[in-house]
C-alpha cells in the first residue's frame, strides 16, 4: 500500500472524525466515552495550527486512511521541549505499515522543531502499540496502575519515552 503522507487540511476532518470515534467507541486507545462531533474536531484541529503541532494524514487512493499529531506533555513551561504524540490507523489500513510512515514523520517534525523528547502514553495491555513504539527506539519508562477507566475496567498506562535530541 503506498501511501501519501501530507499536512491535513480541513477538509480531512470528517475522515479523521470517523478513524477517532472508531477508536473511541470500540479501543482503549483513546479513553474517552462519547463520540466527537465535527465541530468538536474542527476545535482541535485550529488549536493544534493555533500552536503550531502538526497534523499530518496517510492518504492513498484518495482517501485518509490514518493520522498523526502530536501536542505539549504537559503545560508547564519547563515541558516545553517535550511532546507526546498520537497515532492512529483506520481498522481496513492496519498492518500495512501507515502507522510506521505517521509515525517517522511526526519523529521527523519533532526534531525539525527542536523538541527533545517524544513520549507515548499508552494503554498497558496494547501489546502491539508498546512492540511498534520499541521498532522506534521508544523505551518503556514507566507504568501508572489503574490510571483510566474504560469499558467497566481499570486501566493501566505504560509511559514510552524517545529522546530527539543527539539522534
Amino acid at each position: 500500500m503506498e501511501a501519501i503522507i501530507r499536512p491535513a487540511v480541513i477538509e480531512d476532518l470528517p475522515s479523521i472524525l470517523e478513524i477517532v470515534n472508531h477508536a473511541i467507541l470500540d479501543t482503549t486507545a483513546i479513553y474517552d466515552y462519547d463520540e466527537r462531533t465535527l465541530a468538536e474536531q474542527q476545535i482541535w484541529f485550529e488549536e493544534k495550527q493555533a500552536s503550531n503541532f502538526p497534523v499530518i494524514v496517510a492518504e492513498f487512493e484518495n482517501e485518509v486512511i490514518g493520522f498523526g499529531t502530536y501536542g505539549a506533555f504537559r503545560v508547564k513551561i519547563g515541558y516545553r521541549f517535550t511532546v507526546e504524540h498520537s497515532v492512529y490507523v483506520n481498522e481496513k489500513a492496519i498492518g500495512k505499515g501507515i502507522g510506521k510512515l505517521l509515525l517517522q514523520k511526526l519523529i521527523d517534525l519533532a526534531k525539525e522543531q527542536n523538541h527533545h523528547s517524544m513520549i507515548g502514553v499508552i494503554d498497558a495491555s496494547n501489546s502491539a502499540s508498546i512492540a511498534f513504539h520499541k521498532k522506534f527506539g521508544f523505551q518503556e519508562v514507566g507504568i501508572l496502575k489503574e490510571a483510566g477507566y474504560k469499558f467497566d475496567k481499570w486501566l493501566d498506562v505504560s509511559l514510552m519515552q524517545l529522546p530527539l535530541s543527539g539522534q
